[in-house]
């Protein structure tokens, strides 16, 4: 199908509304708008230096984990919770009352996104892994009585109080199965030449068109993007979340998908998620590259502390991974003593590397400042 005679589907009339029933994805691609080779030979080019990241830094694990907290705190914050990424990264006994409930939407999503990269291991993409992450998504949240892991059985909307002043009613759920059939289809066809940047910029529209969930479609929808670049072999690890780039220009991102269902407009699309990749991927780049020297600062401050290198060495790849701890999470975590955990975190502060964020006698908790910095602009 060629993009500019794009037709991305009908509406189709029901009882009191009518829903739009979107044109199926899984064939061949073609386009002439030149603008959209070079917009993804920059996307292609941007997200091979960040992978590269992935394939030269032995232990880049250690830093993953904070780019899944980062994507889950703004994914779901696009949703409307407010929690920040400092208070992302707290345990819960440290969040006030009124915020637990937005905390707890970030923590689902962040296990969420851990368990679908780790099943990814095994296992292709598929409908399924999307459904088992979409329960772990909605558990316990405020989206648990909206069946979780599973497609919806009834109408849903976007925008509006109901049905009748809905701005955008997707399709009647009785054919949510075929549509996402058709979609897990298109992931894996490969008797079709579609490169992959363009396969899941068309994917990110569909999905979030048939909107096959009662709940948290945007999130899975957002997900889908490094579940399938990973999966497909583009990404050797989960580095890439274009959360941010959306929230930065929501208005553009819905305006987006919108000019796709009304005006036919997929190239306008095609080319606002590309350019998306590329700048995300620049900035993911350009992030790895400050941890790293960050990381050379770090080292070079704990080669002062003499025989307690090892230990402080230890208590930093921690950090890498969580970067707020308390003294009994080092004693647990490094296998040490409680004086050997406190005077450790005693070094660390003199050092500048971590700071106390509590203020308690007890129970208190310090953050490695610098380290989350990076992830907050």
């Amino acid at each position: 199908m060629k993009f500019e005679g794009f037709k991305p589907g009908r509406w189709q009339q029901r009882l009191q509304y009518k829903s739009f029933e979107p044109t199926l994805v899984n064939h061949d691609w073609h386009w002439e708008d030149a603008r959209i080779n070079v917009l993804l030979e920059a996307a292609n080019r941007a997200l091979g230096e960040l992978n590269a990241f992935s394939l030269i830094v032995p232990d880049i694990d250690l830093f993953i984990g904070m780019h899944v907290v980062k994507e889950a705190q703004t994914s779901s914050r696009i949703e409307g919770t407010q929690t920040g990424i400092d208070e992302a990264v707290l345990p819960e006994e440290q969040i006030k009352p009124e915020k637990r409930d937005d905390w707890r939407e970030v923590q689902n999503h962040i296990n969420a996104v851990n368990y679908a990269i780790g099943e990814l291991r095994a296992l292709p993409l598929s409908n399924r892994l999307l459904r088992q992450t979409h329960a772990i998504l909605l558990r316990g949240a405020r989206g648990q009585h909206k069946q979780p892991g599973d497609f919806r059985v009834s109408q849903n909307w976007i925008g509006g109080s109901s049905l009748a002043d809905a701005a955008f009613i997707p399709p009647h759920h009785e054919g949510v199965a075929e549509y996402m059939g058709d979609l897990e289809a298109f992931w894996h066809n490969q008797a079709i030449a579609v490169p992959h940047l363009i396969r899941i910029a068309i994917s990110h529209y569909q999905f979030e068109t048939i909107h096959p969930f009662l709940d948290g479609n945007g999130r899975i929808g957002r997900l889908l993007v490094p579940l399938y670049l990973v999966g497909h072999g583009v990404l050797a690890k989960p580095s890439l979340y274009l959360s941010d780039f959306f929230e930065r220009n929501r208005g553009s991102y819905y305006d987006a998908l919108t000019r796709v269902r009304l005006f036919s407009d997929l190239i306008h699309w095609v080319r606002f998620f590309l350019q998306g990749v590329a700048e995300t991927s620049v900035k993911g780049r350009d992030t790895f590259g400050k941890i790293l020297t960050l990381r050379t600062d770090v080292e070079h401050r704990i080669l002062s502390l003499g025989k307690r290198v090892p230990n402080a060495r230890a208590a930093l790849n921690l950090l890498y991974r969580s970067p707020v701890v308390s003294a009994a999470d080092l004693e647990s975590q490094l296998g040490v003593s409680g004086p050997t955990a406190q005077a450790l975190l005693k070094d660390l502060i003199r050092l500048e590397i971590l700071t106390e964020i509590t203020g308690q006698m007890r129970g208190r908790l310090y953050q490695f400042k610098p380290y989350l910095e990076l992830f907050v602009s």
